[in-house]
């Protein structure tokens, strides 16, 4: 039994085993939603002008030289600029005191109490049955300083176009150096007025946005507590 359960905190505080001398991999791209939305949509050539307007440059097609290139259709891609610098400081202070203190007792009532105390223990008397007193203290102090700067640009996909015609928007980038992989996710809703004539859009214009900026490998294997010591944190009360 103690063999069982030393064997059993063990490889709970050990990491993936399954990573262990091989690089991260990439996340497979026919899973995803951008993959789904491009592969099903297919180019469909309305334009029935003849040969001369074909070869005009001066047209309303997207595919003319004067022609809105903006991603406006599922399955089209466009670029998000991200730029954060954002700084936010915080302090917190807090001092908390309590005392309190209970007696009770009964010194007299009919006689009982004089009958029991006289069966009662040396010192012990009914008049303080019960003497209570308690003390406690709390002090807390908390500060936050926070800077943080973030610049970046990365291509993402229309997935779906809602019936009132805004785009929900997703993409992912993922660059693989010295077996630590770095993750770039963006998501949210956009309105297709909001993309400029570059077919760019920044991340303060896209509603509901999620953006994720991580990795995963060896390094982030390394600042992140064990499973065994997280479980331990979780469970222990104290």
């Amino acid at each position: 039994m103690r063999l069982t359960l030393m064997l059993a905190v063990f490889v709970a505080g050990c990491g993936d085993l399954n990573r262990v001398g091989r690089a991260p991999a990439f996340s497979p791209l026919q899973d995803s939603y951008q993959h789904s939305a491009m592969y099903s949509t297919l180019p469909v050539d309305t334009d029935d002008r003849g040969p001369v307007d074909r070869s005009s440059l001066w047209t309303s097609q997207r595919t003319s030289l004067l022609g809105d290139h903006r991603a406006g259709s599922r399955g089209d891609i466009l670029t998000v600029v991200v730029e954060i610098n954002d700084q936010a400081q915080f302090a917190n202070s807090t001092d908390r005191s309590r005392d309190g203190a209970e007696t009770m007792g009964v010194p007299s009532l009919f006689g009982i109490p004089q009958r029991v105390d006289a069966g009662m223990p040396e010192g012990a008397s009914s008049a303080s049955l019960v003497s209570t007193q308690s003390s406690s203290t709390f002090s807390g102090d908390g500060a936050v300083a926070r800077n943080e700067k973030v610049t970046l640009r990365l291509a993402v996909t229309v997935v779906e176009e809602l019936p009132n015609g805004v785009l929900r928007i997703e993409g992912q980038q993922e660059v693989r150096v010295n077996n630590e992989m770095r993750e770039l996710i963006i998501s949210g809703y956009v309105r297709p007025d909001d993309i400029s004539r570059q077919n760019e859009i920044t991340y303060d214009k896209i509603a509901q946005a999620q953006i994720s900026y991580g990795g995963r490998g060896v390094i982030m294997d390394a600042q992140q507590p064990r499973y065994g010591q997280q479980l331990i944190d979780q469970l222990v009360p104290f």
